[in-house]
């Protein structure tokens, strides 16, 4: 088996700059990459790895394989690929297969490649290497002792394969602990979403009207920050208990088809298919600027736009133009795929430190676990999501208070 399929293994240097300036601010994998170093956790232990493939992901790598892992690497997103990142952990002698811009049949191929490692552990983002062994290529897990899924969009689909009796092995439902979703979903997409929209458009979003769809964590804090940057901020739902929250939270509340004529940028980061349709462009106004924060390009209804559009060009780097049928133009950020790293540089690195931790930690469990584990979607421990809630307090020289005895007593007492 070849140790690389890369874009040019002449880009690492650059590469390797960008590792080493998320390393200097990720205190979390620090710590972790220094203990791995000592203990050899994962001695002989195979993983395969399927995420976003810059160079906070890279830095994960280089701490799993600083435990002995014996890593096989590709990413999670035909655009999210950085390829001197990529090359940078094949210089450092990690497999890796995987370069922007493939097309989807080489995106398959080089998931395949990546399970040709025979991994015991999956760390999996949208779970395309889980889909990949249950959906015809169950030799590739043969191996596994189980995983752990980055994303909302990954859980509901292994959600799923569970609720059908389908799934092969445990996983851990990394997004849903709280050191994820509460601080990546929420202030890693907010931050990160917007900055990609801002960087792309060159446009100011104070007094604008954005649309976003959803307002589950990842929309809430595109919420949250469009409203901080001074934009009028319309929330769509289908959860009544979401939409109750989104309006108590003071954002307009209403149906898409009714929002559809009034905003300026739509974001759509709700997991679903189909959140915005040409039938919704239709209505929008000329130059409406749409983009997708949720995992796949299913959000907002590409295959349809590229079919009805009347003609469509580059409005700009990482923008393409759709004329319709009634002579209206809209602009779609990264072909529709997830906005703030097909065309940015995803979450900040602080934030992906906790993600990254937690992945890190639920990979170190399933390696001393496996063989006590049902074939379930299991939560992420308490005690995990704690001693990195504690470590990053830590590295911020924060103190908090402890219960006394007495307040132990009193809080387990009834009377």
């Amino acid at each position: 088996m070849v140790n690389y399929e890369v874009r040019d293994i002449s880009l690492a240097p650059s590469g390797h700059q960008k590792i080493d300036w998320v390393r200097h601010n990720m205190p979390l994998l620090n710590g972790l990459e220094k203990d791995f170093l000592e203990k050899k956790p994962f001695k002989g232990v195979k993983v395969s790895l399927s995420v976003h493939l810059e160079a906070k992901t890279a830095y994960l790598c280089l701490v799993l394989a600083a435990g002995g892992a014996e890593m096989s690497i590709t990413g999670s997103n035909v655009l999210s690929t950085q390829d001197d990142v990529a090359a940078a952990l094949a210089d450092a002698g990690l497999k890796v297969f995987a370069y922007h811009g493939a097309t989807e049949e080489e995106y398959q191929k080089h998931i395949e490649m990546v399970l040709e490692h025979k991994p015991n552990i999956i760390i999996d983002d949208g779970c395309d290497l889980v889909a990949c062994i249950h959906k015809g290529r169950p030799e590739l897990g043969e191996e596994v002792w189980g995983g752990c899924e980055e994303t909302t969009t990954g859980v509901i689909r292994l959600k799923a394969m569970e609720n059908e009796g389908v799934l092969k092995f445990p996983m851990l439902a990394v997004n849903d602990a709280k050191c994820k979703h509460l601080f990546d979903n929420r202030y890693g997409t907010g931050q990160s979403t917007w900055d990609s929209i801002m960087r792309n458009t060159n446009l100011i979003i104070a007094g604008k009207t954005v649309v976003v769809v959803g307002y589950g964590w990842c929309s809430r804090g595109i919420a949250m920050r469009a409203d901080g940057l001074g934009a009028q901020v319309i929330v769509t739902e289908i959860d009544p208990v979401k939409a109750i929250e989104a309006k108590m939270d003071g954002y307009s509340v209403m149906q898409i088809k009714d929002a559809a004529p009034l905003g300026d940028m739509f974001v759509s980061a709700t997991g679903c298919c189909k959140t915005i349709t040409v039938e919704h462009m239709l209505t929008m106004k000329d130059g409406a600027i749409l983009s997708n924060a949720g995992h796949f390009n299913c959000e907002i209804d590409m295959d349809d736009l590229e079919i009805k559009a009347v003609s469509k060009k580059e409005s700009r780097k990482n923008i393409t133009g759709y004329v319709l049928t009634n002579g209206k133009t809209v602009h779609v950020i990264g072909e529709g795929r997830l906005v703030n790293i097909a065309a940015a540089d995803g979450h900040p690195a602080e934030i992906m430190d906790m993600s990254f931790a937690v992945q890190a930690l639920s990979a170190l469990y399933i390696r001393e676990n496996h063989d006590k584990l049902e074939k379930k979607v299991i939560d992420v421990s308490d005690e995990i999501d704690n001693l990195i809630a504690n470590k990053k307090l830590e590295a911020w020289d924060i103190k908090i208070d402890k219960l006394t005895e007495e307040q132990n007593i009193y809080l387990k007492s009834w009377n």
